[in-house]
């Protein structure tokens, strides 16, 4: 069969796939791709170096040698998986996007089922479920807990947010911007831009066939703190005073109540203050609240600073 010209009017579906040292799965993971895709679908694939450290990217040299509707990006360093995914969906030309992981535990042939999906039901994004998992409890257990606390935060009935396989419309990764962790949250950042019919599938999950995990334990810990971040710029970014001014009045006010309370208990009772710990505690309330008072000041002041977020520097493109 002859191959895709990668045209932007032509091509149906980018499939974007971040790496980093997974230089045995590459050649194999293409072919697979290009088997699930090429009977029913116009495609490219796009592989994001994300800086590794051993052969990937002579591996996508060769893949894309071969195949005209293979690309390679290679990041100058690892900027993390978000940056790598965001790289990947600015090169993208599909009408919808598909984004896997490089390992060969997502299924590429699950990803013309989630199309299908997609467009049957209108919705704006398919979000891989994998219900039967094959890796270590280390890894199963945290993750159905950050699952359920992140869809009960968020608000979308999600199973498993992590899942690297999912299928957007094109129009979705355009109106979102990646950085850090929030690879984690797609789902969430298209609802916030007003994308919210979400749909899910579930999807095969195969063992890990070359090398180990690239992620530990404490990605855990960055996905929820990354989780709070966006909740709270989200809702404060163009009102910083609505939550440093309010909390800075309550700190005020109950230190200026402590403060007033002693005045009255010296000026009328005579009693001592030298000795007494809530002086302390209303003093340093009220420098609490002066001070938060005036973070939420500066807040609103730089609250039209450039929204631009750093970008990936992108070594080379063939």
């Amino acid at each position: 069969m002859p191959e895709q010209k990668s045209n932007t009017s032509e091509v149906e579906l980018s499939v974007v796939v971040p790496l980093y040292n997974e230089e045995e799965s590459i050649a194999e993971l293409a072919e697979k791709v290009r088997e699930a895709l090429a009977e029913q679908h116009t495609f490219e694939i796009i592989f994001i170096d994300d800086g590794s450290s051993d052969r990937s990217w002579h591996e996508i040299e060769q893949v894309t040698d071969t195949h005209s509707n293979l690309f390679g990006i290679r990041l100058q360093r690892n900027y993390g998986k978000s940056a790598a995914l965001q790289a990947g969906f600015e090169k993208a030309k599909g009408r919808y996007i598909a984004t896997m992981d490089a390992d060969l535990q997502d299924d590429p042939f699950e990803i013309p089922q989630m199309l299908q999906q997609l467009k049957e039901q209108q919705l704006d994004l398919v979000s891989g479920w994998k219900k039967e998992r094959h890796d270590p409890i280390s890894k199963t257990v945290p993750s159905r807990f950050f699952n359920r606390v992140t869809s009960m935060v968020t608000g979308i009935n999600l199973n498993d947010f992590n899942c690297g396989l999912k299928v957007y419309r094109r129009e979705v990764v355009d109106h979102i911007y990646l950085y850090g962790e929030l690879h984690r949250y797609i789902p969430f950042l298209a609802k916030l831009e007003g994308y919210d019919n979400i749909g899910e599938k579930v999807v095969k999950h195969h063992p890990r066939k070359y090398g180990t995990t690239k992620f530990g334990m404490g990605r855990f810990m960055h996905g929820f703190l990354d989780l709070l971040t966006l909740l709270f710029v989200n809702r404060y970014l163009q009102r910083p005073m609505h939550f440093f001014g309010t909390l800075g009045f309550l700190f005020l006010f109950f230190g200026g109540a402590i403060n007033v309370y002693l005045s009255i208990d010296k000026i009328f009772f005579g009693e001592p203050l030298g000795d007494r710990p809530l002086l302390l505690l209303g003093v340093m309330l009220m420098v609490l609240g002066a001070q938060i008072f005036s973070i939420g000041f500066l807040g609103e002041l730089i609250q039209k600073r450039n929204e631009k977020q750093q970008k990936p520097n992108i070594k080379e493109i063939i």
